[in-house]
């Protein structure tokens, strides 16, 4: 970056929490910390120190068929549960066919939602308190249908945004999710080219 761009002229703290930083070519970089921190004199340094601390966090994963929840401390997985129900596919049929298998894949949805919504009671509620975060992804109504859940509130009350963009639940996806929601969001505007003379 400063190769590239020069010496740091200034670092301010933005009102939103974000760091400001202003290259000596005019490149502003801004830096989202994934869990709110702290600011200290040295701004670039406590960012830096608070984007390194672990957060105990949940995760909720659901997609027709699979889920997955865990609980990490920083990246280290501390407890988990991925599991999976068959869902109907859709077919070709038409009429009292095509209704059937629709009513067929309805309620195999229907007990996905359940059995997720036990999972999560099981292995999540629990570690509800010291959780910082829950963070869900895969499909959001399927995921908003197992938070609706009122004993899930403590956990639904604590849920980020955005969403997790992962493919389907399985441990090897849910070991990857640290990732991203540890991730620092960066945003970097460059000064217009300037045509040479």
């Amino acid at each position: 970056m400063v190769e590239r761009h020069g010496a740091f002229h200034e670092v301010v703290l933005a009102d939103d929490g974000a760091l400001r930083i202003t290259c000596a070519d005019t490149t502003t970089v801004v830096l989202r910390a994934p869990f709110p921190w702290a600011p200290g004199p040295a701004l670039l340094t406590t960012f830096t120190a608070a984007v390194r601390q672990p957060h105990r966090v949940a995760v909720l994963l659901v997609r027709r068929g699979r889920w997955a929840v865990g609980v990490f401390d920083g990246p280290d997985l501390v407890v988990s549960k991925v599991d999976a129900r068959q869902v109907q596919g859709r077919t070709a049929a038409g009429g009292w066919s095509q209704q059937r298998f629709a009513r067929r894949r309805g309620h195999q949805t229907d007990a996905v939602v359940a059995h997720a919504v036990e999972t999560a009671l099981r292995v999540l509620l629990p570690h509800a308190g010291p959780v910082d975060a829950l963070f869900t992804g895969g499909d959001r109504g399927l995921v908003d249908d197992v938070l609706a859940d009122p004993r899930l509130a403590p956990l639904a009350g604590k849920r980020r945004e955005p969403a997790l963009d992962v493919g389907e639940p399985t441990r090897a996806v849910l070991l990857e999710t640290p990732k991203q929601f540890r991730a620092v969001q960066v945003h970097i505007v460059e000064p217009p080219d300037r045509s040479p003379t």
